[in-house]
């Protein structure tokens, strides 16, 4: 059984589905209009339990999801919605062990998401140039994982370059979450590794046109790949199935790249174009069945 701690962040959940975030504080008071719960009758509560405010109105006391908290924490930057935090980890492969290299940490969502998927053994870098940022960001971070011995943290824009640590070693894997990524391309080329992923995330086309013809220019990144995620729920009451009227549609453009030896694809200048795009239905001669 696991039970709530002085500390901790907790979100109360009405009957509609709303989350109200709380940092529990002994002493304290909680107040959601008009209604009012001592904290410490919610320190010591089963993750999971219902809880009466004053006025009898009921609530669930929930430990949040990664997903629900990134919506709720503070933020300075704007954060990623939880299906591109979702994707982000999987389309740059990113491994328990790995050494990867992420700016700018704006709220701290993505960080968050790629020390998940690295695990105790890997290792986070993250640029962000903004102190505001950083320091929301290390609160929001702290508060919900604890103190993070794998996460260096450094007040640097990497658009003026990207530094190795003091053992020399490339990354794995190279995010970025900025307004201009193609600035961040040729310090990209140098710090991954051999075979090693770059994936970057802007909201508009004009952006993503810039990004990917830099990683062409660079000519030592191939396998360019670019696509965007749409979420829709659905409401199922019964014999009533039907889609949700809203959904969390376009967010921004996922832009990802292998660095490769150079040889295979030739270099894309503004206005060229690689040809027609392969079939990804075809058949491909030397595929294993």
């Amino acid at each position: 059984m696991s039970y709530f701690q002085s500390g901790e962040r907790i979100h109360l959940v009405d009957k509609k589905g709303r989350q109200y975030a709380l940092t529990l504080k002994a002493g304290d008071l909680y107040q959601l209009s008009g209604h009012k719960i001592a904290h410490d009758d919610l320190i010591g509560k089963p993750d999971g339990s219902l809880v009466t405010l004053s006025g009898n109105k009921t609530m669930l006391a929930l430990r949040p999801t990664f997903g629900d908290y990134v919506l709720k924490m503070p933020r300075g930057a704007q954060v990623l919605y939880p299906k591109d935090l979702a994707l982000i980890p999987m389309w740059a492969d990113v491994y328990p062990g790995a050494r990867v290299f992420e700016a700018g940490t704006g709220s701290g969502a993505l960080t968050m998401a790629l020390l998940r998927a690295v695990g105790p053994r890997g290792l986070v870098v993250t640029y962000e140039a903004r102190e505001d940022f950083a320091l929301t960001a290390m609160t929001n971070i702290e508060r919900y994982m604890g103190p993070v011995p794998n996460l260096i943290p450094l007040r640097r824009n990497a658009y003026e370059g990207i530094s190795l640590l003091d053992d020399g070693l490339p990354f794995d894997r190279l995010v970025l979450d900025l307004p201009e990524p193609w600035q961040v391309v040729p310090h990209a080329a140098q710090a991954l590794r051999s075979g090693g992923m770059y994936l970057s995330f802007v909201p508009t086309v004009p952006q993503v046109v810039q990004t990917v013809e830099a990683l062409h220019r660079a000519t030592v990144f191939g396998m360019v790949e670019t696509f965007e995620t749409l979420l829709r729920t659905w409401s199922i009451q019964g014999r009533s199935v039907r889609p949700d009227h809203r959904m969390v549609a376009h967010s921004g453009f996922i832009t990802v790249a292998r660095k490769i030896e150079s040889g295979l694809w030739p270099a894309v200048l503004p206005g060229e174009s690689l040809g027609e795009p392969a079939d990804i239905h075809e058949e491909r001669e030397g595929d294993e069945r």
